[in-house]
């Protein structure tokens, strides 16, 4: 089975290709015969009626400074592709929104990775919340008084934006701190989101685990240890990746949450887990793929495939 693959990427030239998963998502497409197009979201268009990219074939290649050339630049119907990968990265904004707008006009016709109606749905810092039980206490609010209630409640907790990524703008504020009010007016500065608060979890000073699941099935996992003093250990933010197991919970909240994730077509997700506790499922743009074949061996990546091709045969 040979597939002509859209790409919808950040600028393939910044990119890392040792840790990158859309690097590794294009590289395993093309050792198994699929055809690469590549093209950035702002040169996606609605274009009266046909969903339409300006972009380029492309062939990719693990050599460091080297690893990609593109053909000539083209315009693509991408109503003709096989498959459309949505891979940028947030932040959440209203131009990745319209992207999701756009791509759903041509799914299931054409595949589109992971769903674009249910990643414009199910927001990572969202769809965790449909599961309470899993999570620990959390709040969606943009009101000061309701925010501080919650604060008060718990005493340590993480403000965050709603819509962020990447451990940007995540606080921890602790009993003794003196800055929410200042934090929640710098954020209400910036824009009209809600922000959301969860308890705090001193187990993240192990690591915040991520796990990847394939097609709603836990595959593995890969823990991201924080620097010394710091709460984010997302790897943007300085976290360390190193080799961890799946434990008996990381398995009980994969059977709970991958029924609904296979259902709602996100073939590749990765949660976060603190301890015991489900902190966000990542439908947007997933990381993971790389790490989890370096300390394991498994291929995560070609289990995508196989979930995309049986749904393309």
């Amino acid at each position: 089975m040979s597939l002509k693959v859209a790409v919808q990427m950040d600028p393939i030239e910044r990119i890392n290709i040792a840790a990158d998963s859309t690097f590794r998502i294009m590289e395993e497409a093309q050792a198994r015969g699929h055809r690469l197009f590549y093209y950035t979201p702002d040169r996606l268009a609605l274009d009266e009626g046909r969903v339409r990219a300006r972009g380029w074939p492309v062939e990719v290649r693990r050599v460091q400074g080297d690893h990609f050339t593109l053909g000539p630049e083209e315009e693509r119907d991408l109503a003709g592709e096989d498959v459309v990968w949505l891979r940028q990265d947030p932040p959440f904004d209203m131009g990745y929104i319209t992207t999701t707008h756009i791509l759903e006009r041509i799914h299931p016709n054409t595949l589109v990775v992971n769903d674009p109606f249910w990643v414009r749905n199910y927001p990572e810092k969202l769809l965790v919340l449909g599961f309470p039980e899993l999570t620990p206490p959390t709040i969606v609010a943009r009101d000061l008084a309701t925010l501080r209630a919650f604060k008060d409640r718990h005493g340590d907790v993480i403000l965050k934006p709603l819509y962020g990524n990447g451990g940007a703008g995540v606080f921890r504020l602790d009993p003794n701190d003196r800055n929410f009010t200042a934090l929640w007016e710098l954020f209400a500065g910036m824009n009209r989101e809600p922000l959301i608060a969860q308890k705090f979890l001193p187990a993240v000073a192990k690591g915040d685990k991520r796990v990847i699941l394939v097609d709603g099935e836990a595959v593995g996992a890969i823990n991201r240890v924080p620097l010394a003093g710091e709460t984010r250990s997302n790897m943007h933010a300085g976290g360390t990746p190193v080799k961890v197991g799946l434990t008996d919970r990381d398995r009980e909240i994969c059977a709970a949450i991958g029924p609904l994730l296979r259902e709602k077509g996100q073939i590749f997700v990765g949660i976060d887990v603190i301890g015991d506790w489900l902190t966000e499922i990542n439908v947007t743009s997933p990381t993971g793929l790389q790490e989890l074949e370096r300390f394991d061996g498994i291929n995560a990546t070609a289990r995508i495939w196989e979930a995309i091709e049986r749904r393309r045969g």
